[in-house]
C-alpha cells in the first residue's frame, strides 16, 4: 500500500494527474497503513479511540456531503450554453451511458453481490463524485477501489478514450466536419435549464435529487447574473477544498485488508471495460443516427458523451484536427460532454432506486 501511494503521489506530480485528488489519496493511503496509525479508529487498552481520517470519512461521505458540495462547485463550472443550442447532443449523454449497465451486469456474472456490481459500474461514468456517493450508499465493500479506478480513468481519458475511437471509426468518418452557427441562448433560458431538469430528473428518479439537485444548484449560482463572486468561489476555492479533503479522506477504505484483494483487480478491469464500452456507445449512437440524417455527425463526438469534462470534450476536438486541421469539433463535443454530465448523474439515481429495490 505504501507503493501504491507513493504511485499515485508520482502520477499527481510528476504526470499531472488529477493531482488535486490523486496526490492526497495517496499521501493518505500512506498514513492509513503506517503500523499502529494514529488517523484511523483503533483499541488502545481496551478503549476506542478515533483517528482523524474515520472522524472525517463518517462526517463527509458517510452521510454524502463532500460528494454533493463538490457538485456545486462542478456545476458552478459548467457552460450548458453549447449544449442549450444545440439540444440533440443530450441524446449523447444518455447513449453513453451504455457501459454502466453493460459492466453491472458482466460483474454479476462474475459473482459480485449486486449492490457491488452496480457501484462497479458507475466508474464508467468518469464521474467521481457519482461513483462515490453510489458505492457509499451500498455500503460496498470495494469503496477505495472504485475511488481509484473513477479518478485513475477520469485522468487517463487522452490515453484511453483516443485508440478506442480509432479502433471503431474510419478515417472518413473521423473526418466529418460539422457546421457551428450557435443559436442565441438567452439568460432566461439558462436559469430555468437548471429548474426544470432537477424537476424532471427529481420525478423520473426521485433519488436523483440530491445529486442532480446540487449540481443544478451549482450551475444557477452561475447563471442567475447575481451571484458572481460566490460563483467564483465555489469553482476554485470550494471545489478544490473540498475535493482535497475527498482525496485523503477516502484513504480510511484503502487499508491493506480492505485493498489489496484480488477483486481490487477484477474492479479495476471492470472499470476499464466500464469506460470503454460508454465511449463505444456514444460512436455507435452517432453512427446510427447518420443512418438516418442529412447532416452527418462526426462519429467521436458521440464519445464525448462521457461525464469527464471537459477532458473528452478537448480530446475529440483534438483527435479532429489530426485528421483535418480544418475541422473544429469542440463546441459539439462541449455539448455533448456536459449533456454527458447530467446523464451520468441521472444514471446514478436510476441505479440507487433500482438496485435498492
Amino acid at each position: 500500500m505504501w507503493v501504491i501511494g507513493a504511485t499515485l503521489i508520482y502520477l499527481a506530480i510528476k504526470k499531472g494527474m488529477e493531482p488535486t485528488l490523486l496526490l492526497p489519496m495517496g499521501f493518505g493511503a500512506i498514513l492509513v497503513n503506517l503500523p499502529f496509525s494514529g488517523v484511523i479508529d483503533q483499541m488502545y487498552d481496551g478503549e476506542l479511540e478515533e483517528g482523524v481520517i474515520d472522524i472525517l470519512f463518517r462526517a463527509g461521505i458517510a452521510n454524502e456531503l463532500f460528494p454533493l458540495l463538490l457538485f456545486i462547485g462542478i456545476g458552478a463550472m459548467i457552460d450548458f450554453g453549447p449544449l442549450l443550442s444545440n439540444p440533440k447532443m443530450l441524446l449523447f449523454g444518455a447513449a453513453a451511458q451504455f457501459g454502466i449497465f453493460f459492466t453491472i451486469g458482466l460483474a454479476t456474472l462474475l459473482g459480485f453481490e449486486l449492490k457491488d456490481a452496480a457501484s462497479i459500474g458507475i466508474i464508467g461514468a468518469a464521474d467521481g463524485p457519482t461513483a462515490i456517493v453510489v458505492a457509499n450508499f451500498f455500503r460496498s465493500n470495494y469503496i477505495g477501489a472504485i475511488m481509484v479506478a473513477a479518478y485513475s480513468y477520469m485522468a487517463l481519458v487522452p490515453i484511453v478514450q483516443p485508440p478506442v475511437i480509432r479502433l471503431v471509426t474510419t478515417r472518413k468518418e473521423r473526418q466529418i466536419r460539422m457546421e457551428y452557427a450557435p443559436d442565441s441562448v438567452s439568460q432566461k433560458v439558462k436559469i430555468l435549464f437548471p429548474i426544470i431538469v432537477t424537476i424532471i430528473a427529481g420525478i423520473a428518479a426521485p433519488r436523483s435529487v440530491a445529486l442532480i439537485g446540487f449540481l443544478m444548484f451549482g450551475n444557477l449560482v452561475r447563471e442567475c447574473g447575481v451571484l458572481g463572486s460566490l460563483s467564483q468561489t465555489a469553482q476554485d476555492v470550494l471545489a478544490n477544498l473540498v475535493t482535497l479533503f475527498l482525496g485523503i479522506t477516502v484513504a480510511s477504505k484503502m487499508r491493506a485488508d480492505l485493498f489489496v484483494t484480488p477483486e481490487t483487480l477484477m474492479i479495476l478491469a471492470l472499470g476499464l471495460v466500464a469506460f470503454i464500452f460508454d465511449t463505444i456507445g456514444g460512436v455507435f449512437f452517432a453512427k446510427l443516427l447518420n443512418l438516418f440524417s442529412k447532416k452527418k455527425i462526426n462519429p467521436m463526438v458521440g464519445a464525448a458523451g462521457i461525464s469527464a469534462f471537459p477532458m473528452s470534450a478537448r480530446v475529440i476536438h483534438k483527435m479532429g484536427q489530426q485528421e483535418d486541421k480544418q475541422n473544429f469539433l469542440l463546441m459539439h463535443a462541449v455539448g455533448a460532454n456536459v449533456s454527458g454530465q447530467v446523464a451520468s448523474v441521472i444514471a446514478g439515481g436510476m441505479i440507487l432506486s433500482l438496485v435498492a429495490r
